[in-house]
């Protein structure tokens, strides 16, 4: 196969968008599907290839975080197994929900996570205690994931440390927790998708694992608060962005 010019962008790509995914638990999606879907690339074309290299390259970002220490192992399984529940539905069962319908609820509601997080990180909203109901929060994320209404990242991520979840651990068992959810809601795209997109998928997983690591030391070692800080803004622009977006294609209709 020969490799187009455009391969080292697909890796570039990858890299950076796992370098934001891998220390601040989300985004992935997000990063690249932005940057190639600007370079002109079909939309369909783009979801395939993002979502079947992210099974790589969240198995290698779940690895990078646990072996730097940043896996709950409990939190870990309460997250991942309603995940890949939930995912399974949301990929075989109810994909033909509104998507228009829900993603302006979910972008409210990241909103709302938004401005907590930025409170927490300022010290206010201090929540104490155990975090409650992660296994229903584990399965909504992954449902959403799968149907196309939200990420797993900003669903899950904000609203751990939303409820007072400590950001390296958080962002570390989310990531880990987002391969087995990932591979669950991918594993018939992708024995039916063939090598028709292998040269994007490849850039990406390739730029991916080289930052996994590098992203895994990064969150362990940068202080808490500029983590929230850097989530919260995160979150708020993806939120706004999608409501701005949302509300200026009705008003075109």
């Amino acid at each position: 196969m020969e490799l187009s010019s455009e391969f080292w962008w697909f890796i570039l790509i990858g890299l950076g968008a796992q370098l934001v995914d891998g220390a601040l638990g989300m985004a992935f999606g997000l990063v690249s599907s932005s940057v190639l879907l600007s370079m002109g690339l079909p939309p369909a074309q783009v979801s395939a290839s993002v979502h079947t290299a992210e099974v790589f390259t969240t198995g290698a970002s779940g690895v990078s975080h646990l072996m730097a220490g940043n896996v709950d192992r409990g939190l870990f399984v309460r997250l991942a197994i309603p995940g890949a529940i939930g995912g399974a539905v949301g990929a075989y069962g109810l994909t033909q929900l509104p998507g228009d319908l829900i993603r302006p609820l979910i972008y409210l509601y990241l909103l709302v996570l938004a401005i907590v997080i930025l409170l927490r990180a300022a010290g206010r909203m201090m929540p104490k205690g155990d975090i409650k109901r992660v296994p229903l929060l584990g399965a909504v994320a992954g449902f959403l994931d799968a149907s196309g209404g939200g990420g797993w990242g900003p669903v899950a991520t904000s609203t751990l440390l939303a409820r007072g979840g400590q950001a390296r651990t958080t962002i570390g068992t989310v990531n880990a927790a987002e391969f087995v959810v990932t591979l669950t809601v991918s594993a018939t795209f992708l024995l039916s998708m063939g090598l028709q997109h292998l040269q994007i998928v490849a850039g990406l997983l390739i730029g991916g694992m080289m930052a996994a690591p590098l992203a895994a030391v990064l969150v362990k070692r940068v202080k808490e608060r500029w983590v929230l800080v850097a989530v919260g803004v995160l979150v708020l622009a993806i939120s706004l962005y999608q409501i701005g977006h949302t509300l200026f294609g009705l008003l075109e209709r």
